[in-house]
């Protein structure tokens, strides 16, 4: 079965910078959009990032936007967000996902296999 494991979360200062990895196994991982979507304590999960198949298109959610990027290297089965300026909202659990092949990549619903997760925390 698809297996993602994240990395890289940590505890930082505003302001800050993280840049979270995803290692992915058990699909053809050049033809799965991917993204990331996150929960905070007492939220609902929510969508941040997604990315193309191809690694060529992003999207972010209107929090992100201007702050983080999403990048796919096809050749080692990896994901990143690179996490720039952050503040004390992007406190939470981020998770790697999966979408489907050539799949969309704009809403959590578009993706179908989850990883466990890696905390970030984010003090003023």
């Amino acid at each position: 079965q698809a297996q993602l494991v994240e990395s890289g979360g940590g505890f930082v200062q505003a302001g800050d910078s993280l840049r979270l990895s995803c290692e992915v196994s058990g699909i053809t991982f050049w033809l799965y959009a991917m993204g990331w979507v996150r929960q905070a304590p007492g939220k609902e999960r929510e969508f941040v990032a997604g990315i193309s198949y191809t690694g060529s298109d992003a999207f972010y959610s209107d929090s992100v936007k201007g702050r983080f990027t999403i990048s796919k290297d096809n050749a080692k089965n990896t994901l990143y967000l690179q996490m720039d300026n952050l503040n004390s909202e992007d406190t939470a659990v981020y998770t790697c996902a999966a979408g489907l092949e050539a799949g969309d990549y704009h809403e959590q619903d578009d993706f179908r296999r989850w990883g466990q997760g890696t905390q970030v925390t984010v003090s003023s």
